[in-house]
């Protein structure tokens, strides 16, 4: 049972780590999943294709060519005819790794599924405090650009005192001719 805790552990860790935003969704690579559940990568595609009225556009998606290029070239991933992968990878939002529990039925997937759900949830998580934290930074700011213009009235109204010098009398005794 240890070292079942300490594998679900190292998947934790991992899952985190290879969440990508994609298309404006945060997705797992077939790739990564199939290394987290121990697979091979075809033998998850299999199963995901024995299934694929499980998987709508929604849940999984295949990348494009220009997706895919951008890939290769941020994680330098092995060319294709060189031993490489020959296909773009599919994409697998969190709906579609929660559906990947039921195809791939072992303790190991289900183990694995629910560390991957945790990361998605902590991600969300860390998401809502950073919007948190812009909204006080935005009335911070806003507090600060009032307090910036009141601190320049003030600094305006000091240059205006500074540049009115008083007429001063001479000193002694000076007699009004004028009178």
């Amino acid at each position: 049972m240890a070292a079942r805790a300490h594998n679900n552990a190292i998947a934790a860790d991992e899952a985190g780590q290879f969440i990508l935003v994609i298309r404006h969704q945060r997705v797992l690579l077939d790739e990564h999943l199939a290394r987290l559940y121990g697979v091979e990568t075809r033998s998850l595609l299999q199963a995901v294709k024995r299934n694929l009225e499980r998987f709508p556009s929604d849940f999984m998606f295949e990348l494009s060519a220009a997706e895919w290029s951008a890939l290769k070239s941020q994680f330098v991933i092995s060319k294709g005819g060189r031993g490489g992968r020959r296909y773009a990878p599919y994409a697998f939002t969190e709906q579609g790794v929660a559906m990947l529990s039921s195809v791939l039925n072992s303790d190991r997937a289900i183990a694995v599924n629910i560390e991957i759900m945790r990361s998605f949830v902590r991600i969300r998580r860390l998401l809502d405090a950073d919007k948190t934290l812009a909204r006080k930074f935005e009335r911070l700011e806003r507090k600060l650009a009032s307090h910036d213009q009141a601190i320049l009235g003030i600094l305006a109204a000091i240059r205006q005192l500074a540049t009115q010098v008083p007429r001063r009398r001479g000193i002694g005794f000076t007699a009004d001719l004028t009178e």
